[in-house]
């Protein structure tokens, strides 16, 4: 009965957000409205939320999101080639769990992990 999940983080300004995950990213508006304080992002199926949060200090944001590919490797040398800066620790790399991960950090400190499972 269930048929998806969209992790809602927090942002402290909509249009750096948008910014960072449209313009940079490539994800699209999703949603007929553009609800004050709230954002709605799309891409190949994955849909994100965001709620504003002013006075979020992103020192102190945990917020984390996993996000499966078909094709790390490809998606991984996208990124590098946009000049999109990858996590300081987290550069592309095979896991003891038998995935293959990197990941980023948004402007609010929001942790995006993406992997594949390895054949």
């Amino acid at each position: 009965m269930l048929t998806a999940i969209n992790p809602k983080l927090p942002m402290r300004s909509k249009s750096a957000t948008k910014a960072y995950y449209i313009d940079r990213l490539g994800f699209k508006n999703c949603g007929v409205v553009d609800y004050d304080g709230y954002l709605m992002i799309e891409k190949e199926g994955i849909e994100i939320h965001f709620f504003e949060f002013k006075e979020l200090n992103p020192a102190e944001n945990y917020g984390q999101v996993y996000i499966r590919t078909d094709n790390i490797d490809g998606l991984y040398q996208s990124l590098l080639d946009n000049n999109i800066p990858i996590h300081p620790n987290g550069k592309l790399e095979t896991k003891p769990w038998g995935q293959k991960e990197f990941s980023l950090l948004d402007p609010d400190n929001n942790l995006l992990t993406f992997g594949q499972s390895l054949p």
